[in-house]
């Protein structure tokens, strides 16, 4: 599928805009949280970014179902590229994670359920990249790691549901003023459409790839 050259740049332009009016509504609009000052502002990054990790990383695990029902090539590239933004957006979550823990409880890490399991994922994603660099065989590096992506992926729900069904440091609900809820809703609405960008752009990189040949 081919897509006009505008909308790429349209595209980037207008999530550029999102997001720069998403980061000004976290620094000036929302208030500042009275026990935890500034830094409570990071909820805004971390929360959407965490979510997004989880519909990436459901980008990896539909596409490896599809490989394996199909066994085309198109579903092992937009697995790939969606593990690639999964570890980013994963790497992204555990680092303001780190950043709020420094604040909220007085050192970077705790092994709490959510943290460890978060780790896992991070780990389990960051492995799936290198096991494809690994095996020669497109045919079965591609089945290798289709296995390998639907198994990572139940740890997603682990991640998910750890604070409903274990003791955990992370809340399981927050109350939030209007102009906190306003701000956290728009970076809801910004973090899946970076996303989703970029595992188009990766994904449409892997299919000119493998197109010309040079598919790793």
């Amino acid at each position: 599928m081919t897509f006009p050259r505008f909308l790429a740049p349209l595209f980037w332009g207008a999530t550029i805009a999102l997001l720069a009016g998403a980061l000004l509504m976290a620094v000036f609009y929302a208030p500042i949280e009275q026990t935890m000052g500034p830094v409570q502002k990071i909820f805004y990054l971390h929360m959407p970014v965490a979510l997004t990790t989880f519909a990436a990383c459901f980008v990896v695990f539909a596409a490896r179902i599809g490989y394996l029902w199909q066994r085309q090539p198109v579903w092992d590239d937009l697995a790939q590229a969606g593990d690639q933004v999964s570890v980013l957006f994963a790497s992204i979550v555990l680092i303001t994670g780190m950043i709020w823990a420094k604040q909220a409880w007085g050192h970077w890490w705790t092994w709490s359920p959510r943290l460890t399991f978060s780790l896992i994922l991070w780990l389990l994603y960051v492995v799936y990249l290198m096991v494809r660099q690994s095996i020669e065989s497109p045919d079965r590096r591609a089945l290798v790691c289709a296995v390998y992506g639907v198994i990572a992926f139940l740890d997603v729900p682990l991640v998910y549901f750890s604070t409903k069904l274990l003791p955990d440091v992370h809340p399981a609900s927050i109350e939030l003023a209007p102009e906190m809820r306003q701000t956290l809703l728009v970076w809801l609405l910004v973090a899946p459409i970076v996303c989703g960008g970029f595992i188009v752009a990766r994904y449409r990189l892997f299919r000119l790839a493998r197109a010309t040949g040079a598919q790793s």
